[in-house]
């Protein structure tokens, strides 16, 4: 590889925030022509900030989640631990403290300095376009490459994501083999808020990366009851997630002052299938629960 493949990189031309917007056909040429490039800029990137930053693990997630996961793994039927940890907030709605507060400064520094890279991101489609919205997936076009970060992310997703999505829900197993993910960052000036909506997923995790004392105003998530279809709304706390299926409805209140910043993790099966409408939960074995499909990862993103 030639290591000036960081410094072309930099000298690309990010397409507009209008043909972005769009979705001009300009923009996926853009990313079509780039992509070796780019992936190539993000591991030479890494390799000259490996003494600089600190190196994305498990450390950085709850201890308590943490330990109830790695039992879990080690002997499934001691799964009830981690159940334990997540409280249903709303209808089919459930939060728990997922990263370690005190170590989100670690994390935030490593996302800092790759929002700072000057490599290309390309930020989630109709949803925020500002720094600190990117995708993280390899599915994704522009997607943040860098191969630590990537192999944290899919730790986030086999390791702790799907066992939970399958403890929680167990009707999304079988549709829950494929993954998206994607940053997105409120601020008042720019796009702040989300109108009702349900996911592209079978199930959704939206972790926030907010640091102890960074508050923020307004930007609580509705989560609206099926049946009555009164809304509720959940606010985060630092390194806090809420895990939902992704056929509940939801919008993002306007931010009123301060900054917000969440990974937002999706499941959904191959090709993009989701659980039928009305599917009924059906009883699984832990053992089953507890394993990394043997699936091929597909091509397929929702946007």
């Amino acid at each position: 590889m030639s290591l000036n493949q960081l410094k072309r990189a930099r000298t690309l031309a990010l397409p507009s925030r209008e043909a972005m917007l769009h979705r001009d056909p300009s923009v996926q040429r853009f990313w079509d022509k780039n992509r070796d490039l780019l992936s190539n800029a993000w591991k030479e990137w890494e390799e000259g900030e490996q003494d600089r930053l600190f190196s994305l693990d498990s450390s950085l997630l709850d201890k308590h989640l943490r330990s109830a996961v790695m039992q879990a793994w080690e002997d499934p039927t001691k799964e009830q631990a981690v159940l334990d940890l997540w409280q249903e907030v709303a209808p089919n709605v459930f939060q728990c403290q997922f990263f370690d507060p005190e170590r989100l400064a670690d994390l935030r520094t490593y996302l800092e300095a790759v929002w700072d890279a000057q490599i290309p991101l390309r930020p989630p489609y109709g949803i925020v376009l500002n720094r600190r919205g990117a995708m993280l997936d390899r599915r994704s076009e522009g997607y943040l490459g860098a191969p630590d970060f990537q192999a944290f992310y899919r730790e986030l997703l086999d390791t702790y994501m799907r066992p939970i999505a399958r403890l929680l829900f167990p009707e999304v197993m079988g549709y829950d083999t494929q993954t998206f993910g994607f940053s997105i960052h409120y601020q008042p000036n720019t796009d702040a808020s989300i109108r009702p909506h349900t996911d592209a997923s079978a199930v959704t995790l939206n972790i926030n990366l907010n640091l102890p004392g960074e508050e923020f105003t307004g930007s609580a998530v509705d989560f609206f009851d099926p049946y009555s279809g009164q809304a509720k709304g959940l606010t985060f706390k630092p390194g806090t997630a809420m895990i939902h299926r992704g056929n509940v409805a939801h919008a993002a209140q306007p931010i009123t002052s301060g900054e917000r910043t969440n990974f937002v993790l999706w499941l959904y099966g191959d090709h993009g299938r989701l659980p039928p409408q009305g599917t009924q939960r059906t009883a699984i074995n832990a053992h089953e629960r507890w394993t990394v499909p043997a699936a091929v990862q597909d091509d397929y993103a929702p946007f």
